[in-house]
């Protein structure tokens, strides 16, 4: 098994999807049918690139330094590179506040873009998660989530990539896999796209990062696409497809999925206090 950092500071809920970071700000801006999901406008086009710069000169090397991080499986970028360039859905464990950009990074050059809990597009952050690629879950609006699936599902079908983190919020630092919401594969299967599982795992701080106190250091490990079983019924597919991709994470993370202490998929699903 990899490293465990077993971290007690965290007050992680009792649901697996809950929320436990407090978003100080709102903006109040509401994202109702007709908000720009993709980001189709000129002025945030060019918001976006300057982020983007800024990412690939100061954020990438200082995250790579801060976090220890290590990237494993790049190669599988390159190996699929024609099944991926028509589109991708990646999907990861979603454990350290900027774990995303550890991802963009180690997807670099492709952007990605990434669903997110509509509180970071309305707090203190919003303007970096917005232009780095952030989409807005909305809550409460049918309407609205409509017209997200089918912003997303067109840009997906138009070769883009999106993450989507299928725990359904951030626990930093916690090992187990936990389960997944199945929306990753849902729009994998509505695109015709396939899902990227990726991965990260600890290590054990030595040197100077432990002199420094460091929890854990990170590996992000890419893996393989998977694609929807087409001779299953489109609900009996997305739920096959957000298994595997599950237990595929697991392993991943060093974990053997039989060993995983949570069921792949999310039914209400409570924390185990595993240690």
């Amino acid at each position: 098994m990899p490293f465990d950092p077993k971290p007690t500071k965290y007050p992680y809920p009792d649901l697996t999807d809950g929320h436990y970071l407090v978003v100080k700000k709102d903006s109040g801006e509401v994202f109702d049918k007709d908000y720009d999901f993709i980001g189709t406008a000129k002025g945030y086009k060019f918001k976006s690139a300057i982020v983007r710069l800024g990412l690939y000169t100061l954020v990438f090397p200082g995250t790579r330094l801060i976090l220890g991080l290590k990237v494993k499986g790049r190669n599988n970028l390159k190996k699929y590179k024609d099944v991926l360039s028509k589109g991708c859905v990646t999907v990861g464990n979603h454990v350290h506040l900027y774990d995303y950009v550890m991802e963009m990074y180690a997807l670099r050059p492709r952007k990605t873009r990434i669903l997110s809990w509509s509180k970071n597009l309305t707090g203190e952050n919003k303007f970096f998660v917005r232009h780095s690629g952030g989409i807005p879950i909305p809550e409460n609006d049918r309407k609205a989530s409509a017209a997200m699936v089918n912003a997303v599902v067109n840009y997906l079908k138009n070769g883009g990539w999106l993450h989507v983190s299928a725990e359904g919020s951030m626990w930093e630092y916690y090992m187990p896999i936990r389960p997944f919401k199945t929306g990753a594969a849902h729009f994998a299967y509505l695109a015709g796209v396939p899902v990227l599982p990726m991965a990260f795992s600890y290590r054990e701080p030595k040197g100077l990062y432990k002199l420094l106190g460091r929890k854990a250091l990170f590996t992000l490990s890419i893996g393989e696409p998977l694609f929807a079983d087409e001779s299953l019924s489109r609900m009996d597919a997305i739920e096959d497809l957000t298994k595997r991709v599950h237990g595929e994470v697991c392993r991943l993370a060093g974990i053997d999925p039989k060993d995983n202490i949570y069921p792949p998929i999310f039914e209400n699903s409570h924390k185990i206090n595993y240690y």
